[in-house]
Parts: C-alpha cells; sequence; structure tokens
C-alpha cells in the first residue's frame, strides 16, 4: 500500500484516480512516498527518507524547497496549463475592469441616493467620467507564453487586439501552439514598448524576481495598464505605486495585493483568484495525481520543475529506475552491473545536475543487485517497478 501524504484541501475527483487497493490518502504520516499540496509552504519540512514524490496541484513552486529535494533525488511535480482557462478568463476581466473603468464606476453608484428620479439625474451627470477604450485594435504585451500566455493571447486576438510576446524559454511545441498572429518580440523591451495592456505569465524565480521594475515602467506608455496575474515578486510594486503617482502609468490590476498598493485608486487588487474555479482545481488534481502515479507505478517523468522529461512505454514488466548526480560514467557503471542481464530497453536523459535512468529487462532485477547500484558513489536512489 503507497502512501500519499495530502496538505491542503485537494479535489476529491482528482484525489479518486489512486486506486483504493493500492493506496491510502492521509494528511498526517511519518512515511509518506509522495506529498500533494497546493499552496502550503513546506520549506522546513522533515523529509522523511520514504519519499519518492512531491506533487503540487498547480504551477507556481515558490512554496517548496526545490533544491532540497533535489538534492535527494526527489523529483516535484506541477501542473502547467490546468488552470490556464480559469486565469486566462481573469486576465480578460481585469481588461474589461480597467479600460471601461468598472470598479470606480460601482463605487460612484453604490453610494447614490435620493428617489429614483434623483438618482437617475446624478447617475447621467456623473457617467461621463468613468467613459473608457475598447480593446479592438490595442496591443496586448505578454511576457510568458507557456499554456496560459499562449491561451490569453488566443482570447485577445478574437477580442480584436494585437499581441506581441516574448519568451526567451519557449519551446518548439509551444511554437506550434501558438497563434499565427502573434508578433514574437526580439526582447523585453519591445514588448514593453509597444504595448497599451502587459500582462505577465512567468514563474516567480531568481530570474523574473523584480522583472518590471522603474526602468522598465519608464519605457512603457503613461497610461499603459498592467495585469499580474501570474506571482507577487515579479513586479516591483514600489516602482508602480511610484509610477502610478508620477502619471506615468495608467492602471495596475493584480491578483496580489500588498500594503504598498493597498487602497491607491489607480490599483485594482484581488484575492489571488487565478486557479480559483472548481474546474481549475479538479483540472490540477487529476493532473498531478495522473503524474504522481505514473512515477511511482511506472517511472516515467512528465512536468517535473527539476527533473528531465522521461517516458519509455512499459515493454517489460521487469524495470529499473535510477536518479543519480549528472557526473561521467555513472551509466557506463550501471550497465556494467547488469551486464548478466538481458536490456530490452534503456533511456537516459539529464537536467542540470540530475540525470534520470530507466532500463527495462528480460527477467527479473535481483534485490542484490539493486542493493550494488544503490551503493553507486553518486546514485540518489534506485528502485525496482
Amino acid at each position: 500500500m503507497k502512501v500519499i501524504q495530502v496538505f491542503n484541501n485537494i479535489s476529491r475527483k482528482g484525489l479518486s484516480h489512486f486506486p483504493d487497493e493500492s493506496y491510502s490518502i492521509v494528511e498526517e504520516t511519518q512515511a509518506p512516498e509522495a506529498i500533494l499540496l497546493r499552496s502550503k509552504k513546506i520549506h522546513d519540512i522533515q523529509i522523511p527518507p520514504s519519499l519518492k514524490a512531491v506533487g503540487r496541484a498547480g504551477a507556481g513552486v515558490n512554496n517548496i524547497p526545490v533544491d532540497r529535494f533535489s538534492e535527494l533525488g526527489i523529483p516535484v511535480f506541477n501542473t502547467p496549463g490546468a488552470n490556464a482557462n480559469a486565469v486566462k478568463e481573469l486576465v480578460v476581466a481585469g481588461l474589461m475592469l480597467a479600460c471601461r473603468n468598472l470598479c470606480d464606476a460601482r463605487e460612484y453608484v453604490k453610494a447614490l441616493d435620493g428617489t429614483p428620479e434623483e438618482m437617475g439625474k446624478k447617475v447621467e451627470a456623473g457617467k461621463k467620467q468613468f467613459a473608457g477604450t475598447e480593446l479592438p485594435g490595442r496591443t496586448l504585451g505578454i511576457i510568458g507564453l507557456g499554456a496560459i500566455g499562449r491561451s490569453v493571447a488566443t482570447i485577445a486576438i478574437k477580442l480584436g487586439m494585437r499581441v506581441i510576446g516574448f519568451d526567451p524559454d519557449l519551446t518548439v511545441e509551444g511554437a506550434w501552439q501558438l497563434p499565427h498572429e502573434v508578433q514574437r518580440a526580439g526582447d523585453i523591451t519591445q514588448v514593453l514598448r509597444e504595448s497599451d495592456f502587459l500582462t505577465v505569465h512567468v514563474p516567480f524565480n531568481a530570474s523574473t524576481e523584480g522583472m518590471i521594475d522603474a526602468k522598465s515602467l519608464n519605457i512603457m506608455h503613461s497610461d499603459a495598464v498592467i495585469l499580474n496575474f501570474a506571482r507577487g515578486g515579479i513586479i516591483d510594486d514600489q516602482a508602480v505605486a511610484d509610477a502610478l503617482d508620477a502619471g506615468r502609468l495608467g492602471r495596475y490590476v493584480t491578483d496580489f495585493p500588498n500594503p504598498i498598493l493597498q487602497g491607491h485608486g489607480r490599483v485594482i487588487a484581488l484575492p489571488h483568484l487565478g486557479a480559483s474555479t472548481s474546474e481549475a482545481e479538479e483540472n490540477c488534481a487529476m493532473m498531478v495525481v495522473g503524474q504522481v502515479r505514473d512515477y511511482l507505478e511506472n517511472g516515467n517523468i512528465r512536468n517535473s520543475v527539476n527533473f528531465p522529461e522521461v517516458v519509455l512505454g512499459r515493454g517489460s514488466p521487469y524495470r529499473l529506475a535510477v536518479v543519480n548526480r549528472n557526473v561521467p560514467n555513472m551509466l557506463g557503471q550501471i550497465s556494467t552491473m547488469m551486464a548478466d542481464l538481458n536490456i530490452a530497453e534503456m533511456i537516459n536523459q539529464s537536467r542540470g545536475e540530475l540525470a534520470y535512468t530507466m532500463v527495462d529487462t528480460d527477467s527479473p532485477i535481483p534485490d542484490e543487485l539493486l542493493a550494488e547500484i544503490n551503493g553507486i558513489e553518486g546514485v540518489l536512489s534506485a528502485r525496482l517497478l
């Protein structure tokens, strides 16, 4: 029985994909084989020796000590794209709220009083101050063209907007899925310079922290609108506040409120609602459960933030999976130790300082051999599947 420890409220529909006869889902345990979570911060967690995988039901992993898990040879999975539609809809809502001044207009109406006739006159007299702009013909800049960025680009084009995007890490597969109408920018500066609206869809890490800073804001149109439904910290909030106060930025729309921007008249701040739909929560849960199951049962790795993508169809009931440091002659040592077995298929991939190997054999792999492979210097884990 494989024990899965669950933090936060993971969708039951997703968890139901763990078969009852072979998995136990618990909230408290000293020996989990996998951990599933959403937003819980686990940087101070004591990592048990039984742990083989961590699954994040969502895209961001800044609440997870990825480096610590990498050192122990434990993959961290996430679910890029599972909440893409939910975030896309929120971005569209943000565009509408900003360009039509809907929040200010709502507050104006809430404060009205008097008879129906008096209120009608006040509405007519006051509505001019909330006149906005329409989206067709405006330029939307997108930084980050992953699943969410591409989804936003597609709907923006349907709304009649011109779309320009930048993503230095765009994969070949991602490029194929990008609408042909999207103009690919050579750098972020081009996107900033041309955008009437700017939306960011990148993870928060050392390279993206403060990506949009005072220097970036000085490049943008003075009436531009920035939308941040990705992660707090990507946008320099103090720089945004200063730019808004100085009339060098039109509006800022985000679901990462903080004290610096609290109560600012040109800021539309919401709770972090990007994946807060029943559909997105179910999609994320089902996706992460599927990935963790496939790793625990078959050794396959899909959508890991610290391991290479490695998928090998199951052609044999006998499989060895090895995680090791990415150093010379590791594969040679493993192959030499398995010389007495007929290897049906083998796959090896690396990512950064880690490498991962799966070997299918025509006959059972002895426990003694597994112990020898686990004893190789640089091997972080080896298991039979």
